[in-house]
């Protein structure tokens, strides 16, 4: 997150929703390619960076529900050029199903764009419900189904997309970067300090 660059929204055509990460059956992507489906939303577009074991898999998903044409599989990427995607991008569907960490959504909240992400582990946590969209997760169909009706939000309502990038980037700037968690634990330490003198 370091030296990140502020990041203007792409125009409103395409709608561009990105993934990124290790292409791992836990990471959720095929949630994410079954909302995009179903949502079915035109001139829109689902970006998928990242590589692994599931790259096929889901490759051969994304023609079994006819939204071939409209995914795209970057591969892995250096990082300088995969930020430069999420630039390019709306918003960031992080449907992970365990994710301690989910550092993409704070990469995301960083650059300026709303994170649509399932309401568990990591992300949950990070992800406050000004800067995205946290989906219950009970079920596999129920969360396409929801992560579906959010992508459809995100899309339609451009006042919605900017006031949530604007929420994230402060999330970050006064709670997440690393000089606002020094000065978090600067304040302990002293507190500390100061109750055993």
């Amino acid at each position: 997150m370091s030296g990140w660059r502020s990041a203007n929204p792409p125009g409103d055509s395409p709608i561009r929703f990105v993934s990124m990460g290790r292409l791992l059956h836990w990471k959720g992507f095929h949630l994410g390619l079954r909302a995009f489906a179903k949502a079915n939303l035109p001139d829109a577009e689902y970006w998928v960076i990242g590589d692994g074991p599931e790259r096929q898999p889901l490759e051969a998903l994304a023609q079994e529900l006819g939204i071939a044409q409209r995914t795209k599989f970057w591969g892995s990427l250096p990082r300088e050029q995969t930020l430069g995607k999420l630039e390019d991008c709306h918003a960031l569907v992080h449907p992970s199903l365990h994710d301690s960490g989910g550092w993409v959504c704070l990469e995301s909240m960083a650059a300026g764009r709303p994170v649509i992400c399932l309401d568990l582990s990591g992300p949950a946590v990070l992800v406050s419900k000004d800067a995205g969209l946290r989906i219950p997760a009970h079920s596999p169909d129920q969360a396409v189904n929801d992560l579906a009706v959010a992508m459809t939000q995100i899309a339609q309502d451009a006042e919605l997309r900017t006031r949530m990038a604007q929420a994230g980037q402060q999330l970050v700037r006064e709670s997440l970067s690393w000089r606002a968690r020094g000065e978090h634990m600067a304040q302990i330490y002293a507190e500390t300090v100061s109750r055993s003198a």
